[in-house]
Formats: structure tokens, sequence, C-alpha cells
């Protein structure tokens, strides 16, 4: 039994990693612009796809893939921003970006099921199906290779945020869009900066995704409900939190599936709910911040 847990928990946490990769750039768009990005899902199998066709098609590798996905999914983000966000004011901003967020979803996966119907596909490299022996039991190559690019990730976004001149730019915008733009910020640019980088995480995300899983592009609605999950229960906007709370929950739902496998998904969401009631801003948030 003692092995038993100890490998959940290692499976808990690099899970937790393919997770957290798909979430970040959720919680970064919403920290600097205050959008819940409902299409994040989808866009994470538009991710896994552009992967697909690289890998089958062109025969490409799917780490070296990124090189190409990482990039077009950005440039998807800004055209996104662009055309159907930019434009959105007032007080109703937050609601209507929801919905056309879910319009932008419901549009790629019209194409998605066009192009590739509703069977289910999956990706595959030498690194998808091995495994390494540590301490007593096997840990998936692609699980280490996930958990470790979502710390890289994680570590880009900060120091993206930090340590450049467009982060002290998106940093003013999220505490003060006004103010931001008296001392000469072009805000609109940023903002769509922001989101195409919030977009092209998801190219990383969707390829570790389907490398780990079959996936159609029905797959987006299953995920977006983790992904809003474990960004509620980090903080909104708090990008290390994200990581932290998708090893969370990943962990205590592989733990519960050991005894209670039907109970473990019910356990995801249970968690999220008892941290909001004791702390509404998340594990990781604070107040009037969004952005860490």
């Amino acid at each position: 039994m003692g092995t038993e847990i100890a490998h959940a928990i290692a499976d808990g946490i690099l899970g937790g990693g393919v997770y957290a990769l798909m979430a970040a750039g959720l919680t970064l768009v919403f920290g600097v612009l205050d959008i819940i990005n409902v299409a994040q899902g989808i866009l994470v199998v538009l991710g896994a796809y552009l992967s697909y066709v690289l890998s089958v098609h062109l025969h490409i590798d799917l780490l070296v893939g990124l090189l190409i996905t990482v990039p077009a999914m950005f440039v998807i983000g800004v055209v996104i921003y662009w055309l159907f966000i930019r434009t959105l004011r007032g007080a109703e901003r937050t609601s209507m970006t929801l919905l056309a967020c879910f319009a932008v979803a419901l549009i790629i996966e019209g194409v998605l099921y066009r192009e590739f119907g509703s069977n289910y596909v999956s990706l595959n490299a030498w690194y998808v199906n091995q495994s390494v022996h540590i301490f007593g039991f096997y840990l998936a190559d692609i699980y280490l290779i996930g958990f470790g690019l979502a710390v890289a990730a994680v570590v880009v976004l900060y120091l993206i945020l930090y340590r450049t001149t467009f982060g002290r730019a998106v940093r003013a915008t999220m505490q003060n869009q006004t103010a931001a733009r008296l001392i000469g910020i072009d805000v609109n640019r940023v903002a769509a900066l922001t989101f195409g980088i919030g977009v092209a995480v998801t190219a990383i995300g969707g390829m570790v995704y389907g490398s780990i899983t079959s996936f159609t592009p029905n797959s987006g609605y299953d995920l977006i409900s983790r992904l809003l999950a474990i960004v509620i229960l980090a903080g909104m906007g708090s990008i290390g939190g994200a990581l932290a709370a998708a090893v969370f929950m990943t962990t205590i739902e592989a733990l519960v599936d050991i005894w209670q496998p039907d109970w473990s998904i019910v356990v995801f969401y249970l968690a999220m709910v008892i941290v909001l009631t004791f702390r509404p801003q998340g594990l990781f948030g604070r107040h009037a911040v969004r952005a860490q």
C-alpha cells in the first residue's frame, strides 16, 4: 500500500504539471485583462491538433514541433484579441468577453470537426511510451517532460512580467489602464501581446495533453472545467499558484482514486469549494492583485 500511495503522489505531482501548462495562460490573461478565456480548453485541443498534423503529415518530432506551434498559437491569440475582444468596452466588458470567448470556442470546435472529424486521435513519439524506474516504480517520460516544461513556462512568464520593459508595461496596464495610457503605453498593443502569450502556452500544454490521452474536438469542454477550477483555487491571476494548485488537486485526485475511483473527480472540485469557502481569493491570490 505504501508503494501504491507513493506512486499516486508521484503521478499526481507530474500530472499537475500537465494541467499547469494549460492553466498558466488562462490565469495570465485574467490577471492582466480581466478576461475569463473560456476558449482556453479548445485552444489546448487546437494546439494538440497542430502537433498532430506536424507529427503525422510532416514527420516532425513533437518537441521540435513546438518551435512552430508556439509562434502559430501566439499569432492566433493576437488575432482573436483584435477581432473579437479589442472593441469591447464599458461596464459589461467582462461578461461580453466571456460570450466572445465562448463564440471563439464554438468556431474553433466547428473547424476542427470539419477538418478532423469526431474520431479520437493521439500523439506519438519515442518518449511518449517510455518510462524511467525510480524508487521502485515507473514514471512515464512524457509526464516528466510535461512537468519540466510547466516549471520552465512559469519561470519564463515570471521573467517576462518582472524582468522586461514589456513586463513593466503589462503590470502598469493591469493596475490602471487610464494611467498607463497617460504615460504613453499602448494599452491595446500590450493587451493583444498578453493574450497572444496566454494562448501560445496552450501549444505546449496541447502537445503534452495529446501525448497522454486521446482527444477529439469535443475534449475542450472537460478541459476548461478543470482549468477554471485550478485557476480559481490558485487565485485568479496567480501564475505560480496555478502550478501549485494543479499539483495539489491532481495529487488529491490520484490518492482518492486508490480507494474510491468513482469519487476522485468529485474530490477534485470539492477541494476547490472548501478552499474558496474559507479563502475566497484562492490559495495564492491577494486582494487587489492579479498577476504575481
